[in-house]
């Protein structure tokens, strides 16, 4: 029999990921079958021409991720079934190894999915639905992926029924939807101080008045929303209630139900994004909860399972439902349904669980990375969230910190991305520790990020 041997000529990174990775490869495509024992790792350090040590730490890594077991006096065997295995960067999501690590992008860990997707993908193969997927759908034709949106959304505890479910092309398309289907040129949005950088841009694209409304460290605060809507004639409001960002800030139950009762004071409509509600595993009902009646509920797949997956679910009160799906139609007349049902199936067959699960554990790993390296600087964050949010030393002026790290191979936001009044800017950076391939790289980055916060800086210096 044949010893399998990956082959790594010509691919970049460590090589002990690039063994893992092929392991995961191998069990996708089939290669590499159930309870097949793989080479002692002194034949395959010979084979590959490297180090007993390098085999032994991909070993190691491929059983984390659960592609394997390892059996005392027996060897190391393949493991299918039980929990899903958790591949590596170049089996999922494209990642670099090499060059500058990006704070920059908050998306989610790259380590799983190839084989659940090549799994699932065999399975639509040979569905008689298959050319369905490839066709114009109509709302009977959603009913399913409503469903299945219901199902995952009801975790959070927001009672849902699938028939008030809206698809969209994920959370931001179904932000972009819920506007277009709430507002007009020149009506006012109020929404945080610091926002979604997206929502600013869809603002001046569809002729809104952005107001802020302060935050404490609670978030959005019930007496500045109060006075907003006395002040102004603003019927609308956009807030990230849980893991907002980029301050991290989640409310608590009982800030919802201020917001909420201050919304139905003023006959505010609340558009709640919670696109990272999933992670949490212990968070505060949906803001929607509190407020069914007149809440848009935006959240989609893309941090809980994966960004390349645009499918998103909006919840709202039926007297909005068909402005929405008209909104749909106009922005792209339907999401595309392949996507929805890879959602849909996983969703049903605890796939979406198992991966929700991968970024949860791999958040709170990362984030323990950042409480050691940054120990003693003050920053913000949740214990599983993606992102951190660093005040700067009076001696730094954010532009400067982040030319100072670019000039150092790492990249950052500053809070100007985020700010809705330029004159408000707090001198802070966010920091997203899941986009990057491996904890290896966030610990090199964190540890340039705490090295710069220790040196004089310059207050001083404009950066054009």
């Amino acid at each position: 029999m044949t010893m399998w041997c990956p082959d790594l000529d010509g691919k970049p990174g460590p090589k002990y990921l690039l063994i893992a990775n092929a392991i995961g490869e191998s069990i996708a495509d089939g290669s590499l079958t159930d309870r097949e024992r793989l080479p002692v790792q002194r034949d395959l350090a010979y084979s590959l021409g490297i180090s007993l040590n390098t085999v032994s730490r991909a070993y190691s890594e491929a059983i984390r991720r659960g592609f394997l077991r390892g059996e005392v006096g027996r060897g190391t065997y393949v493991r299918i079934g039980g929990p899903l295995p958790q591949q590596g960067p170049q089996a999922w999501m494209k990642r670099p190894v090499e060059g500058p690590v990006d704070f920059t992008l908050n998306l989610p860990a790259a380590g799983a999915s190839a084989a659940a997707l090549a799994k699932t993908l065999g399975l639509l193969k040979g569905s008689e639905a298959l050319a369905s997927y490839l066709d114009y759908q109509t709302d009977g034709d959603q009913d399913r992926h409503s469903a299945a949106g219901a199902a995952w959304i009801a975790q959070l505890g927001l009672d849902v029924c699938g028939n008030d479910l809206v698809l969209t092309n994920g959370a931001q398309h179904g932000l972009m939807v819920a506007m277009l289907a709430s507002m007009r040129p020149g009506d006012v949005l109020l929404t945080e101080p610091l926002t979604y950088a997206p929502v600013k841009a869809m603002a001046r694209h569809l002729d809104l008045k952005l107001l802020p409304v302060a935050m404490d460290e609670e978030g959005l605060a019930p007496d500045a929303l109060d006075a907003a809507c006395r002040a102004t004639a603003a019927k609308t409001l956009y807030c990230l209630p849980t893991l907002h960002t980029p301050t991290t800030i989640t409310m608590n139950a009982a800030r919802r139900r201020d917001i909420a009762a201050i919304a139905r004071k003023h006959d505010l409509l609340i558009i709640e994004d919670d696109v990272f509600g999933f992670l949490p595993p212990d968070r505060p009902p949906p803001l929607a909860s509190f407020a069914p009646d007149r809440t848009i509920f935006v959240t989609s797949v893309s941090k809980s399972l994966a960004p390349g997956l645009r499918v998103g679910y909006l919840h709202a009160p039926r007297r909005l439902l068909r402005s929405l799906r008209a909104a749909v139609s106009l922005s792209c007349w339907m999401p595309p349904p392949l996507m929805a049902e890879i959602a849909s199936v996983w969703i049903d067959d605890g796939t979406a669980r198992d991966l929700n699960d991968f970024q949860r554990s791999e958040a709170e790993a990362r984030q323990a990375i950042a409480r050691r390296v940054l120990s003693g600087h003050g920053f913000r964050a949740d214990p599983f969230g993606f992102h951190i949010w660093l005040p700067l030393p009076k001696h730094w002026r954010a532009d400067a910190f982040r030319v100072a790290a670019e000039r150092q191979e790492v990249k950052v936001l500053t809070g100007d991305t985020f700010a809705v009044e330029p004159a408000d800017t707090p001198q802070a950076i966010r920091l997203c520790l899941s986009h990057e391939a491996t904890r290896e790289r966030v610990t090199e980055g964190l540890e340039v990020i705490a090295a710069l916060l220790n040196e004089p800086g310059d207050s001083g210096v404009l950066v054009l």
